[in-house]
């Protein structure tokens, strides 16, 4: 028995023909449908990059209790189950975060590992000069930026991306091993992943009149570009992704030659999508996990069934995924993982689970039946309480600081620590959900989720599917309390909280006005703030406006962004009525100097 995964990240379901797109150009995408079973239903967890591969490797949810971080020391891990079972387990993969501080616990596990560099400003590169770099819309550009600028320059053909050489690497483990048994290869990619850096043969495909600044790594926020800039990171995103389509049928081409069909189970699948302007929104992470980024692809071929060309419907989650390699090598499930090993699904679409849970930590936790969505916020404006629980405290780049250990405290164990007690530390989260309030959302007079309802039947329905599940998890008590739901007992009309937060929910996710719709100048709501504040008059008018912009130490952090672009920022609460009065005048002082 042998297995391979194909692995991507932020690979966008409704972008593959499979599941209905008609203008990308992913031609194996369409033929793995055909050799597999396509998955109608499938969410993500836990969220984002690293939350979900702890669940790829533990088959249960996470981020209720952590934030992004290292596989835990009582942690089950997939990979490492199926080598001491004598399974040999390999990764290719160019996923940076896989070694940083936040993610260096995961290679480990794999019996054999390699890795390839230069993704989305990975530190590989030295060069103590500034690399060119074009004139660009991406507005937030932290160190990675730069760093990014410098690995192109050694990335100058398709055949040394880091892509094309995981790929590579996939490819000649297969063939090496191909007449041997008992191996799991893990082919991951972190394409399509902002940003989208792809060659001109991808670029190729989608031909378009752009004349406009380079964008191919949108900032997560409103979308405060013009239409034809917008379309345009639609084009590079869909470049990308058929670069990958390309990649996945050479892996499809091997099981052609070398007849692994027979004896060989396929999982093709990512971690969540990208948000690339629905909604009004650039990327993940700041705003509800709407559908565009956990209802996933998600293709399997298992010989044993022969299933190929079928769909199924049945709610499954990335959580299955670990049960189900290790039921197919028949190596012993551990009690604490809580998905399910999808063999009788892909036989019959048996159901696997009545409702899914996701989200990220602090964010929103969300609940699914795959009609209704309900996606509960915090009860109050604190977001709080709000506590890691964790014995390897780092965060996606660094350590824990010693003031963020310094009120730490030692808990008792949950049943998932294997009688291990924890650190608690107070946790921060990348959004707070009372700006958007509880969401509702019926999938099936809204599939595209534009429009949240208040049905307090169907809210109280879901509330106690989700208390459930949380319970199921063993969350923390602050959970529940954060979220205002009863750690125990029912959950009561007392509990909703939509209609009380739909104001706030509506506000917070209106977009913004399309960019051309403001007056255009000399001094406009496309100045960056830095420009406008070197100017008295017009630094004056931004004062007024957005009161402590020009005196915050994020100033320098402002070089290059525009006063729209701050406005996107979900954390800087710029109104549309401010934007629009700020706009005026900007629009006279013009006029003024005429």
């Amino acid at each position: 028995m042998k297995a391979i995964m194909v692995m991507f990240d932020s690979l966008n379901r409704h972008l593959l023909p499979p599941y209905g797109a008609d203008w990308t150009h992913a031609p194996n995408f369409a033929r793995l449908a055909e050799r597999a079973v396509t998955f109608d239903n499938a969410y993500a967890g836990s969220l984002p990059c690293m939350p979900a591969r702890r669940e790829l490797h533990t088959g249960r949810h996470n981020f209720l209790h952590r934030s992004w971080g290292p596989l835990e020391p009582f942690d089950d891990s997939m990979p490492e189950l199926l080598k001491r079972a004598g399974v040999h387990t390999h990764l290719a993969s160019d996923h940076p975060h896989y070694w940083e501080d936040g993610g260096a616990t995961y290679h480990g596990r794999y019996s054999t590992w390699e890795f390839f560099r230069g993704q989305e400003g990975d530190p590989w590169k030295g060069q103590v000069a500034d690399p060119p770099m074009p004139a660009d819309l991406k507005e937030v550009r932290r160190p990675g930026y730069r760093q990014d600028w410098v690995n192109r320059r050694h990335l100058p053909t398709e055949e040394v991306h880091p892509q094309t050489l995981t790929f590579d690497a996939g490819v000649e483990f297969v063939r090496t091993n191909a007449a041997a048994d008992r191996w799991f290869v893990q082919i991951e990619t972190f394409d399509p992943h902002e940003p989208f850096f792809s060659h001109k043969r991808y670029k190729d495909l989608y031909p378009h009149d752009y004349a406009g600044a380079h964008f191919d790594w949108p900032d997560y926020k409103r979308v405060a570009e013009t239409g034809a800039e917008t379309e345009h990171a639609r084009y590079e995103y869909a470049a990308l992704l058929s670069m990958c389509d390309r990649s996945l049928g050479r892996v499809l081409d091997l099981m052609d030659e070398l007849a692994l069909w027979d004896d060989t189970l396929l999982i093709v699948n990512t971690d969540h999508g990208l948000l690339l302007g629905e909604h009004g929104w650039w990327g993940k992470g700041v705003l509800p996990w709407f559908n565009e980024l956990v209802h996933l692809p998600l293709f399997v071929w298992d010989p044993r069934v022969g299933a190929a060309g079928e769909r199924r419907s049945s709610l499954v989650q990335t959580i299955d995924l670990a049960p189900t390699l290790l039921e197919y090598f028949d190596v012993p499930r551990p009690p604490d993982m809580q998905g399910r090993p999808l063999r009788d699904t892909l036989t019959d679409d048996t159901p696997v689970r009545q409702a899914g849970l996701f989200g990220s930590f602090g964010g929103h936790v969300n609940v699914t039946d795959g009609r209704y969505v309900y996606m509960r916020a915090c009860v109050d404006d604190t977001n709080a309480p709000l506590n890691e629980y964790t014995l390897m405290p780092t965060h996606m780049k660094a350590r824990f600081s010693p003031a963020e250990l310094s009120d730490i405290r030692l808990v008792e164990p949950f049943a998932f620590t294997k009688g291990v007690r924890l650190i608690s530390v107070p946790g921060h989260s990348m959004i707070n959900t009372a700006a958007f309030g509880s969401l509702l959302f019926d999938l099936a007079a809204d599939p595209e989720q534009c429009t949240p309802i208040v049905d307090d039947e169907a809210e109280l329905r879901m509330a106690g599917l989700l208390a459930r599940l949380l319970r199921d998890s063993d969350a923390p008590t602050d959970q529940f309390e954060r979220l205002g739901l009863p750690a125990e007992g029912p959950v009561g009309p007392e509990h909703l909280l939509v209609r009380a937060q739909r104001e706030r929910g509506e506000e917070t996710l209106r977009a913004l006005p399309p960019v051309e719709e403001f007056p255009d100048g000399r001094f406009s709501v496309r100045t960056p703030v830095a420009e406008l504040t070197a100017d008295p008059a017009a630094a004056e008018i931004l004062r007024r406006h957005i009161p402590g912009v020009t005196d915050t130490e994020n100033l320098q952090f402002m070089a290059t962004i525009s006063v729209i672009g701050l406005a996107a920022l979900p954390v800087a609460r710029v109104s549309v009525d401010q934007l629009r009065a700020l706009a005026t005048e900007l629009a006279e002082l013009n006029a003024t100097r005429a």
